[in-house]
């Protein structure tokens, strides 16, 4: 990793700090939500007018699923393999497969066994996706169809058409999901809804 004194790397963190909270449509709020560092401190980072540490720049690198060294703007070391870093969003894990900004991307995610099995919310988008169930059982609503999918069964649709997913019943589903920039805001970048009152 390039040494913290590296007056240039440090000059070039806010504006990299800034255009990944914009990529990820997140406020300054919601970062500081999730990190505990105050609105105001974020904002002075992304300015410049903070130099960035480590206990600064560890949450948020966490935040934004990325590694330290992609934050501070590293060389490449050559090596192809990807550090995966789980987001958490409506009780699921998702992994992201890719780290190439835009164009398609890839996501194993996961649906923990007893997971809350809410009623279905059918969303739009632009866009296209595919789905690969790998374990468990997933179930899919597309438009009229309400299906469940097993292990080995593939599914490809048009986004613009209501769809939801989740678990069929309460064991853990895995399944590998890829989607463009639309379906990456639209399920990864969506705030959950509030739980309804038991």
């Amino acid at each position: 990793m390039v040494g913290m004194t590296d007056g240039q790397t440090l000059d070039a963190v806010g504006p990299r700090l800034r255009a990944l909270r914009r990529q990820r449509e997140t406020t300054l709020a919601e970062l500081s939500s999730a990190t505990g560092i105050s609105v105001s401190t974020l904002s002075r980072l992304e300015s410049g007018d903070r130099r960035p540490t480590l206990e600064l720049l560890l949450p948020l690198a966490r935040a934004h699923g990325v590694t330290l060294d992609e934050l501070v703007d590293a060389p490449p070391t050559g090596d192809p393999r990807i550090h995966l870093r789980p987001v958490r969003r409506n009780g699921m894990t998702m992994l992201p497969l890719t780290r190439r900004a835009g164009g398609i991307q890839a996501y194993k995610l996961i649906i923990p066994a007893g997971s809350d099995r809410r009623d279905p919310d059918p969303k739009t988008h632009e866009g296209y996706e595919w789905l690969y169930v790998m374990n468990g059982r997933l179930r899919v609503v597309l438009g009229e169809h309400d299906i469940v999918m097993k292990p080995g069964e593939a599914a490809e649709f048009d986004t613009r058409l209501p769809h939801w997913f989740g678990a069929a019943d309460h064991e853990a589903v895995e399944f590998l999901i890829l989607f463009g920039k639309q379906g990456e805001r639209a399920h990864l970048r969506a705030r959950p809804a509030a739980s309804a009152p038991d």
